[in-house]
């Protein structure tokens, strides 16, 4: 889940796994797989860097998690 901020500075949180696509409009439109679409005041550019970073910090934590001690 990433967090987003919609048009009235109101703070709420994306599965980013459901997103469709996301368009740039003078604000960026996030559109759903169910069809809901959020405006947000985050830049396509900053809502691809938040899905990286959530990705790569998942990826860690599972790494950390399968690390087995075969001694």
């Amino acid at each position: 889940m990433i967090v987003l901020t919609k048009r009235n500075h109101e703070k709420f949180l994306v599965n980013h796994l459901q997103i469709e696509h996301i368009e740039c409009i003078p604000e960026s439109k996030i559109t759903m797989m169910n069809h809901d679409f959020y405006l947000v005041r985050e830049t396509t550019d900053e809502i691809i860097d938040k899905i990286a970073k959530y990705n790569a910090k998942v990826m860690d934590i599972q790494r950390e998690i399968s690390v087995v001690d075969n001694r």
